[in-house]
């Protein structure tokens, strides 16, 4: 495991294949565990080459998600960082690719991919219930 601090706590596991994880299980057993006391992303990444990995996320709070910008940048990150890729990554999750690079001289992580709305809904305030 790979810890990253991206602004929010992002552990890295690094697996042999993403799609055989049963994430409802493992991912709030990474996201309670005493280790983390104000709780944890955890990213499971599955290289494919020193380019490219694949990733599935567990977000705090939220369970799986299709994407999550910052735990594709702790993830490529944690790769640079254990020395399976370089500085330039990309990330392949459910929802879609993402491009990473952690500049060298500037310390900063920069990531390119698409925006795409995956939800969108109405919620309904009954101030009756809220007087």
């Amino acid at each position: 495991m790979t810890c990253v601090n991206m602004g929010n706590p992002h552990a890295v596991i690094f697996v042999d294949d993403v799609d055989s994880l049963d994430l409802p299980v493992l991912g709030p057993q990474f996201e309670h565990h005493p280790w983390f006391p104000c709780r944890t992303n955890t990213e499971f990444v599955q290289l494919l080459d020193h380019e490219r990995a694949r990733m599935r996320v567990w977000e705090r709070g939220a369970g799986e998600t299709l994407a999550c910008g910052t735990g594709a940048c702790a993830a490529a990150v944690a790769c640079a960082l254990t020395g399976r890729t370089g500085r330039h990554v990309r990330m392949e999750l459910r929802g879609g690719n993402l491009d990473i690079e952690w500049n060298q001289h500037s310390g900063h992580v920069l990531m390119t991919g698409p925006a795409r709305v995956t939800f969108s809904g109405v919620f309904l305030l009954d101030e009756q219930e809220h007087e």
